[in-house]
């Protein structure tokens, strides 16, 4: 299996990064640690190596899961974490500030079972902390052998040039990486930046590459999401966010995406989301394609599906309208 550098580092990884956001010990959540334990080990048997958590993924029960799964190979093992999001009610339990960025750190290493984190990130901008703070504090991290890498999740293009002047500044550690959401259906960060992560040297970690299962065929157009999925538990959430983003991924532009991806797998003998892997996965300065499976299965057929490459012509064809 394939292995390239994370960014401007020597941090080798492969080409699919393990997304965990559905591992949970509560009975009701989509994988639980038993299944979850099998995915992990199918991912590793198969030649990967990066696995991506975080703090807020099922209140911590995915960083503990993620911890016990990996602990007799941590030494393989490409371990990343992420920090930011709220975990209290206080003002100073949220963001990219040194008192809690510092305290989720501690935790999260708590949870996962590990003196060290290969990869930290900054889960989300946050305007209210300057910049030089955090990127400080993160430096602090690295020095502390706490942690062997840094980078960032939804950041704008302005959010990563801001971060890596501030390294600059203090003679720090920079980002290597972006975690952005990026597919077929939304190529936001096409342009401006991906050629900033080019210049400053950060690989790009694309998460949500089957656009929420809408690239693979799980969800009809005209009809609500089946019971059971991962957009029916969306929908059935009570915040107004969570609806929208539901309503903004089935849309009748993204349904035509959808379309043509599957009559292009059609042609070739294989799966519109082996179609829509394979796109995202040749894309300029993407590094991992982040998968999120709920099974082993699911697992075992994305894994083969970023496997096939796709015709030139095909690439074209299935990238050219958006």
């Amino acid at each position: 299996m394939p292995h390239s550098p994370l960014g401007r580092s020597g941090l080798q990884v492969s080409r699919a990064c393990l997304g965990t956001m559905n591992f949970g010990a509560d009975p009701q959540a989509p994988t639980p640690e038993t299944e979850a334990r099998r995915i992990v080990g199918a991912f590793f048997d198969a030649g990967h190596n990066l696995v991506d958590t975080a703090d807020t993924y099922r209140g911590g029960a995915s960083e503990e899961i993620v911890g016990r799964a990996i602990a007799h190979r941590r030494a393989d093992v490409v371990l990343a974490t992420k920090g930011a999001a709220p975990q209290g009610d206080g003002p100073n339990h949220r963001g990219l500030s040194r008192a809690h960025l510092t305290r989720a750190l501690e935790a999260s290493l708590r949870r996962l079972g590990t003196d060290y984190v290969d990869l930290y990130q900054c889960h989300l901008p946050d305007p209210h902390t300057p910049i030089d703070e955090t990127m400080a504090t993160l430096d602090g991290f690295v020095r502390a052998g706490k942690v062997r890498y840094l980078g960032c999740s939804n950041f704008t293009a302005a959010g990563i040039v801001g971060a890596q002047w501030a390294a600059q500044r203090q003679a720090g550690t920079p980002f290597v990486s972006l975690q952005a959401s990026y597919s077929l259906l939304d190529r936001d960060i096409e342009g401006e930046t991906t050629a900033i992560c080019r210049e400053h040297g950060l690989g790009i970690l694309a998460y949500s590459p089957l656009g929420g299962g809408v690239l693979a065929g799980r969800y009809r157009r005209g009809a609500p999401p089946e019971p059971g999925s991962r957009l029916a538990e969306w929908a059935a959430m009570p915040s107004p966010r969570a609806r929208a983003y539901v309503d903004g991924l089935l849309t009748g532009e993204h349904f035509d995406v959808a379309e043509r991806a599957a009559a292009i797998a059609g042609d070739l003998g294989t799966t519109a989301a082996a179609v829509a892997l394979a796109w995202i996965g040749a894309r300029p300065g993407v590094t991992s394609v982040i998968l999120g499976p709920r099974t082993t299965d699911q697992l075992t057929a994305n894994l083969a599906a970023l496997d096939f490459t796709l015709p030139a012509e095909s690439l074209q064809a299935v990238g050219g309208h958006v």
